[in-house]
This record gives structure tokens, C-alpha cells and sequence, in this order.
């Protein structure tokens, strides 16, 4: 048996979030003294698949078929479970995106496979097959322990980080067959912010919401987030007065993130945002609230007037880089 990972492409390129699902199968495979064999479908370059042999892929399917150059959540599901029984694979990991999070359990159901989804650690092999992941919207942790022969695991962004593992990566084409019901809906068109951090992807985010007051103050939140490399966020009620895009909002209802870095500038922090943005692995508030629920979950508070701290915060970092 083996382990399958989907690599999941942009326009022909691999984000960190899929090296870091590569990273983790590989280890996962290095357990069970097993071999890992990856999956791309789309139009990828042969120089960007070979780019998988740093992180452990000894083997990559690439499939380029017309038909999937877009994401098509059923057929890129039973193509992956068509690899995996090619692979005689019993495990199948991929990233916790949003492509992710439609394809985990699809493939699930065609491999009759128990599934984890948002996964945050190696699986514990002590007493079966246990694994660590996220519940109640991230505001809690479950272990969940697998008993089913075939196993399908989503791992959350930024939750095991990239490692490398260098090995020697063939490439082989695949072509299953691409049946016409799986293709009943088609993305014609995908249009994507590219001079913008994406908000799953995203190590780092800066955030804010009422506190600011109005959109015509938000220069200093995005100047905050250009000195630091980070994406920028807002809260619901931010998004919902058209102060902010809604691609924006991060939440219960918005984007779930799990940043290394999360700052939230005059938000209070209701349990509807937190559950969004608890799986930060470092939380920092600025508000001038002492008492804002926010700050029983900081790991950094600073009670202070925003338009006082923010910009002492700008004026340091430019000092530092300086």
C-alpha cells in the first residue's frame, strides 16, 4: 500500500500549502515505510512537478486533459480516486483549501474511506490510526480515529509547515477516463486578484473592523500589511457596510484562516469572528476596549487608541528596515 497526495495548481504554479501537504504525506509515508506518489491535473510545467522530488514525491501523475484546466470539484475527485487505486493507495492527503474542502469528501465516498478533515498533526499510530484536527468551527480540537481501510486526511493550511525531503522524482503521464456526467458543470472563466495575498494561503494577516471608524482610514492597516509581506482582512460588519470587499471578511460566515501571524486592530471579537481566525498559531489585538472578548484569546494585547498605535507600530517597522 501507499500514500497519494493532490497537488492542487494556480495557472501552472504550486503554492506553499500544497509543499506543506507534500511535506506531511511524506512523513506520514516515512511512518509506514511506504512510498508517496503525487497528482496534478491541469497544465503544469515538467521543471514545476520535478519541484514535488524537494518535499518527497518520488513519483508524480501529472494528467493534462482539456477538459479539467479548470477545477471540476466531481471530475477532479473521481480522477483522484481512479489514481489512487492505480497506486493501490489506502491513504490520500490533500490541502485544506476551498478546492479541498469539496473534494475530501467525494473522494471519500468513492473509496468508501473514513475522512479527517482539518487536520493539524501526524496521525498517531499507537493505538490505530488517530488524528488531531479542528471542530466547532476551530474553536476546539477532536481526535478522530480511523478504521476504515481507505483513509482520506485534509490537512489544514500552515498547520505542519514545509519540510524538505529530497528524492528523485519521476514523472508519468495519466489519463483516466473523464466521464461526461462528471462534467455536467464547468468553470468556463476563473478571475483571481493577483496583486493581493491570498487569505487561506497567507502566513501572515492584518486585520480590523468598526474601531477604524470608516473606510477612508484603512491606508494605515494596508501600509501595516505591505511593511510586513501580510494579507489584509475585516471583520463581518466591515464587509457588510461596504467598507471592505467581502473576499475580505474572515469569520465564522467569511474565510476560516490559520495564519502564523494574525493582528486584529478595533475588532471586539465575537465568537462568530474567533471561530474564523482561532487557529491562528499567534494572535495579537490592538483596541482601546480593555474589556473586548477578544483579548481572553490574545496571545498580544495592546489597549490603546488604533490611530495611536498603528502608527507607532508603521514608524518602527520602517526604522527596523531601515
Amino acid at each position: 500500500m501507499s500514500v497519494l497526495v493532490y497537488v492542487e495548481q494556480v495557472d501552472g504554479k504550486f503554492k506553499k500549502s500544497v509543499f506543506e501537504a507534500v511535506s506531511y504525506a511524506k512523513a506520514i509515508a516515512d511512518k509506514q515505510n511506504t512510498n508517496l506518489t503525487a497528482i496534478s491535473i491541469g497544465n503544469v510545467a515538467d521543471g514545476e512537478l520535478k519541484e514535488l522530488g524537494k518535499y518527497g514525491a518520488a513519483k508524480v501523475l501529472n494528467v493534462a486533459n482539456e477538459q479539467l484546466n479548470n477545477f471540476v470539484n466531481q471530475a477532479y475527485a473521481a480522477v483522484i480516486a481512479e489514481a489512487a487505486k492505480k497506486e493501490s493507495a489506502d491513504l490520500i492527503v490533500l490541502s485544506n483549501s476551498f478546492s479541498g474542502k469539496g473534494l475530501a469528501p467525494r473522494i471519500a465516498v468513492k473509496l468508501k474511506a473514513g475522512l479527517v478533515d482539518g487536520a493539524v498533526e501526524l496521525p498517531n499510530f499507537e493505538n490505530g490510526f488517530a488524528v488531531k484536527k479542528t471542530a466547532f468551527s476551530g474553536k476546539a480540537f477532536a481526535i478522530t480515529t480511523l478504521t476504515s481501510a481507505n483513509k482520506v486526511i485534509a490537512l489544514n493550511p500552515n498547520a505542519f509547515g514545509v519540510k524538505e525531503s529530497a528524492v528523485e522524482t519521476v514523472i508519468e503521464t495519466f489519463s483516466p477516463e473523464v466521464k461526461s456526467t462528471d462534467l455536467v458543470a464547468i468553470v468556463k472563466e476563473i478571475v483571481r486578484a493577483t496583486n493581493k495575498i491570498s487569505l487561506p494561503d497567507a502566513e501572515l494577516v492584518v486585520s480590523a473592523g468598526r474601531g477604524l471608524k470608516g473606510p477612508e482610514n484603512w491606508g494605515m492597516v494596508e501600509e501595516l500589511a505591505e511593511l510586513l509581506g501580510a494579507a489584509t482582512a475585516c471583520s463581518k460588519p466591515v464587509s457588510d457596510a461596504d467598507w471592505r470587499p467581502h473576499a475580505e471578511h474572515v469569520g465564522q460566515t467569511g474565510i476560516a484562516i490559520s495564519p502564523n501571524l494574525y493582528i486584529a486592530i478595533g475588532i471586539s471579537g465575537a465568537i462568530q469572528h474567533l471561530a474564523g481566525v482561532s487557529s491562528s498559531k499567534v494572535i495579537v489585538v490592538i483596541n482601546k476596549d480593555p474589556e473586548a472578548p477578544f483579548f481572553k484569546v490574545a496571545d498580544y494585547g495592546i489597549v490603546g487608541d488604533a490611530f495611536e498605535v498603528v502608527p507607532k507600530i508603521i514608524a518602527a517597522l520602517k526604522a527596523h528596515k531601515g
